[in-house]
């Protein structure tokens, strides 16, 4: 085995010690995009907040201007975010008030059963400088006060990218929402004619086409699905729609989340989707996602490997031709899923950022791999069709104790003597930011409630033989290869 050498900037990277090798695994990188890569966002990674807490994030939470600027800064394009949530179906517009938002909760960690927003709310969100979808309320079934709230989004929002109607309408029966009440049954069909007429009626009031982010659902398609309301739709209906969304939470152990294969499987169900929107020449998103659903769980979503599952599933959905991934952020101070927070990071950013990193600037992306095992590959082309990038992951369980296990990847087709690459590490996956595990990518780090990056930036190099490059990854990291 060989030791690292660090010169400031710049590590000779021959061997990692400590590391229990596998065998190998060989990749060939194509000279030019194939005909099945897939066209690229120019900022697919986006962020979801949770209706009642979006001005929270934007004037009490110190961290999140400079996260998404941090994002802004690979990509050169800012990234998108939704507002929306359980509490936008619970949200009355109050055209008098003079609050960003107004409501009464017994502990400032409790998301309210009700409350109302005003003008500034819209106002706020007009000077993100990104794009903006909003989610406004269709369960208590007052379209009047909905167009009141949606026609000051429009006249204020020159970012508004489209208007929810709804958020996971599935629920609405549980949630004794009144338009399910009101409508005696409520099944996909049913919620599919109120979609269709809410969108026909807003979108008309507004005199906007192409304004509407409709499906919005949480249950595993087809069911509550696009191929589902893209079926009752009629040209009018369809003329008002800007795109399709889904929501998707899936759970389960660190180990599950973070499997390769597992997230392949996850996305799958997506696949008829996606082909269903894109035959009616409109985008499909995932408009609120992330880890573990409700919030997160502690013993998952704020640990490293749901930075590894953070950028796998965000790379795996951009092939998918899944345009956008909304990562939603919940209650502030309540949130283990989120990327950031008042005092610490998440974990999960450090994988957010990463898969940006891969993407900035390309144009499509293909896989490497079968998604059949924990270890994968990414490649992402340039808009004149070449390789720019290679991004390789071992989503092997690495829980702190014993030695490490590695994968080692061998890409052939390679240009150049020599090729660099970045890495994304923790102790472990099972690391945690606010205990002291602080994760990196190419040696650097996001300092704690100001997100601002900290440390020397850390390349490896690898020699290139006759087009041949070999690159070892640990256990639960991955590993970011630049070929340009």
């Amino acid at each position: 085995m060989s030791i690292m050498f660090s010169m400031k900037k710049q590590i000779v990277f021959l061997l990692l010690l400590g590391f229990v090798w596998s065998a190998t695994v060989t990749y060939t990188i194509p000279a030019s995009a194939p005909a099945t890569a897939t066209a690229l966002d120019p900022a697919p990674l986006g962020i979801s907040f949770e209706f009642f807490a979006f001005p929270s994030y934007f004037l009490n939470v110190t961290g999140t201007n400079q996260c998404l600027k941090n994002l802004k800064e690979l990509t050169g394009t800012w990234p998108p975010i939704r507002i929306g949530g359980t509490t936008q179906d619970r949200a009355t517009y109050d055209a008098s008030s003079s609050a960003y938002v107004t409501y009464s909760v017994a502990s400032p960690l409790d998301a309210p059963a009700s409350l109302t927003f005003g003008p500034k709310f819209m106002e706020l969100a007009s000077t993100y400088p990104g794009t903006v979808v909003i989610g406004l309320n269709r369960g208590h079934d007052d379209i009047a006060n909905t167009i009141a709230a949606a026609k000051v989004a429009s006249a204020k929002m020159s970012n508004l990218l489209a208007i929810e109607l709804g958020n996971e309408p599935e629920y609405y029966t549980s949630d004794k929402q009144p338009i399910a009440l009101n409508a005696g049954t409520w099944t996909p069909a049913t919620d599919a004619e109120s979609q269709d007429d809410w969108d026909i009626r807003v979108g008309s009031a507004l005199h906007q086409n192409f304004i509407i982010q409709a499906g919005n659902s949480n249950d595993s398609p087809p069911k509550w699905g696009a191929v589902e309301l893209i079926a009752t739709e009629n040209s009018t209906a369809k003329s008002y729609v800007h795109n399709y969304a889904h929501h998707n939470y899936p759970g389960g152990t660190l180990t599950a989340l973070m499997s390769h294969s597992n997230i392949v499987s996850n996305l799958a169900i997506f696949e008829p989707e996606v082909a269903a929107v894109s035959e009616e020449g409109k985008e499909y998103v995932l408009g609120e996602t992330n880890s573990v659903s409700g919030g997160g769980a502690a013993t998952v979503s704020p640990l490293f490997g749901a930075a590894v599952w953070t950028m796998d599933y965000m790379l795996r959905a951009a092939v998918l031709g899944i345009k956008r991934v909304y990562y939603h952020h919940g209650t502030v101070g309540k949130c283990f899923y989120c990327f950031w927070g008042r005092y610490s990071m998440g974990a999960p950013y450090f994988g957010a950022y990463a898969a940006t990193a891969a993407m900035a600037g390309g144009s499509s992306i293909a896989s490497l791999d079968e998604g059949s095992t924990n270890y994968g590959g990414y490649t992402v082309f340039g808009s004149d069709g070449t390789p720019m990038r290679v991004l390789l992951l071992n989503s092997d369980f690495y829980g702190g104790d014993g030695s490490r296990g590695s994968q080692t990847f061998v890409l052939s087709g390679l240009a150049g003597a020599k090729s660099r690459a970045k890495r994304l590490s923790a102790p472990s996956a099972n690391s945690r930011v606010d205990q002291g595990g602080n994760p990196s990518f190419g040696g650097q780090m996001f300092a704690n409630g100001t997100c601002e990056v900290r440390g020397e930036e850390v390349w490896e190099i690898v020699d290139v033989v006759d087009g041949n490059g070999t690159f070892v990854v640990g256990a639960s990291e991955a590993l970011l290869v630049y070929l340009k």
